[in-house]
């Protein structure tokens, strides 16, 4: 238990999204711990809405006394460094902030594409900054323009179904399947969709991009597709600031933490969202898994304050949901490992129940700031440790 003068714990989050305002919240049950959250923005930003914003449906950002509680000071910088020994976190604009605790929360943005041309004329959508960019690109295009939408995943199907409900002539090249989370169900359900917006689908191995031009990507099969403008939404990657502060991270860069999402070298360094892989193995990137996992952090920090041992996380899903445009939409139901089921809700239904979980993920991190400890924790993933035996079964004697 390591605590400041005076008796008072220091908590320092890095990263102001779902998983790191969730977790910020949570601190803040305890009276005795000072809370700051290190952000980039001055606002939150709602990454489920990127989409909304580049048709121009949307602005995705809230106001962060919305969903911060006010104990909760704000910072807004950007984390460079973190200094185990001395416990301290270097910031871009000058100076460091010092922690008892750290929650290492700092989400992920659009992957570096090892696709020749993609970094110079693709547009990524993963951030908020990206987004906005790209919304102005379509604004300036002409309405006859043909867009090109790379990536088959949820964020490629949303982005391309949003642009051809307004009216854009789109397609996406999906680099193989169309929705691999999907059931064959679900899948059929949204390639129809899709085709009645006038999208055109090209799925399958040879749909892999192999480089990018002003006007067109050339696929692995040989063809060009020509368009006006390329939208990059195939996969994401993390920062970097784990493995530059010399933090053991996976093959991702992100941080490698136990079962309780502490990090394997520092018990005073705590993992949650997108950037955290407990035990190696990562749990499916998206606000449903940053939704638990900020407040499991959360409670492994409030444990050790107390001087004791924090509990093993367990993390349960429901399924995916997926806009297809304004009018439709999915619900792709899950087992509670995460794996999908024949059922689903469609069409204007799919579209009203993925509009509610949107709004009640916001809802869920005011909730959060007004009491925290709001949001129960449920253990509910029976075969998660069963997946951690077999993996450390079969995994090398040294990670790093």
């Amino acid at each position: 238990m390591t605590q400041q003068t005076g008796g008072r714990t220091n908590a320092i989050v890095i990263g102001g999204g779902y998983a790191g305002v969730l977790a910020a919240n949570r601190l803040t049950s305890r009276g005795d711990v000072d809370v700051t959250l290190v952000n980039p923005r001055p606002a939150f930003v709602e990454r489920l809405r990127l989409h909304q914003l580049v048709a121009g449906s949307d602005d995705a950002v809230v106001d962060y006394k919305d969903v911060l509680s006010e104990r909760v000071r704000l910072v807004v910088d950007t984390a460079t460094g973190i200094d185990r020994q001395a416990r301290t976190v270097s910031l871009a604009e000058g100076g460091t902030l010092g922690y008892d605790y750290l929650i290492y929360a700092v989400g992920s943005r659009s992957g570096a594409p090892q696709v020749p041309g993609a970094d110079m004329f693709a547009y990524p959508i993963a951030t908020l900054e990206e987004a906005e960019r790209l919304r102005q690109a379509v604004a300036d295009a002409p309405a006859t323009a043909a867009v090109t939408v790379v990536g088959g995943g949820a964020t490629g199907i949303e982005t391309a179904a949003e642009l051809a409900e307004a009216g854009r002539a789109v397609t996406l090249v999906c680099g193989g399947q169309l929705g691999p989370y999907l059931h064959p169900n679900g899948r059929r359900f949204v390639a129809k969709r899709l085709a009645d917006l006038g999208v055109t689908v090209l799925e399958g191995p040879g749909t892999r991009v192999t480089s990018v031009t002003a006007d067109a990507v050339r696929l692995a099969d040989g063809p060009e597709v020509n368009g006006h403008l390329t939208i990059w939404a195939a996969g994401f990657g993390v920062p970097d600031l784990a493995a530059r502060s010399g933090l053991s991270t996976d093959e991702a860069g992100r941080l490698l933490t136990d079962e309780t999402l502490t990090s394997i070298d520092d018990d005073h360094i705590v993992a949650a969202g997108d950037a955290a892989s407990p035990s190696g193995l990562a749990y499916r990137m998206g606000c449903q898994s940053a939704v638990q996992l900020g407040p499991h952090a959360a409670e492994a920090v409030l444990r050790r304050v107390d001087g004791a041992l924090p509990g093993p996380i367990s993390i349960a899903f429901a399924g995916l949901c997926v806009s297809l445009g304004r009018g439709a939409g999915i619900f792709q139901f899950a087992r509670k490992d995460d794996t999908a089921v024949r059922f689903y809700v469609g069409g204007r239904p799919g579209a009203r129940l993925k509009e509610f979980v949107v709004a009640h993920t916001v809802k869920q991190l005011s909730d959060e700031a007004r009491k925290p400890g709001a949001r129960v924790l449920k253990a509910r993933d029976n075969t998660r440790q069963q997946r951690v035996r077999a993996a450390d079964a079969n995994r090398p004697t040294h990670v790093s």
